[in-house]
């Protein structure tokens, strides 16, 4: 099994800049690389809705229309990390955030870190 551990949330003013961290483990033989990720977040009173993905080992990334060209997923497979850089954030961009790890029908996530965006 996987474990995700996020990081990194808080309060932020609009434009500013946040970095999430998600750190994976499992048990002995878990490999990381194996693990295509992705991130989604979840605003009050909204679903839970997938704000970017990459492949297990580190191919193309692929982003939600609101968030391209501020956010930027990337990992590293020696650390077992994969990160969102968030830049230009606006007040919508409030939520939970959680990353999602899955390897064919296995599919694992996180608790969850608040980012919240306000002046």
């Amino acid at each position: 099994q996987v474990q995700l551990v996020e990081s990194g949330g808080g309060l932020v003013q609009p434009g500013g800049s946040l970095r999430l961290s998600c750190a994976a483990s499992g048990f002995s033989g878990f490999t990381f690389s194996t693990y295509a990720m992705s991130w989604y977040r979840q605003a009050p009173g909204k679903e839970r809705a997938w704000v970017a993905g990459i492949s297990s080992h580190g191919g193309p990334a692929n982003y939600a229309d609101s968030v391209k060209g501020r956010f930027t997923v990337s990992r590293d497979n020696v650390r077992n990390m994969v990160y969102l850089q968030m830049s230009s954030l606006k007040p919508e961009d409030t939520a939970v955030y959680y990353c999602k790890a899955v390897r064919g029908e296995y599919e694992r996530w996180g608790q969850g870190t608040q980012v919240t965006v306000s002046s």
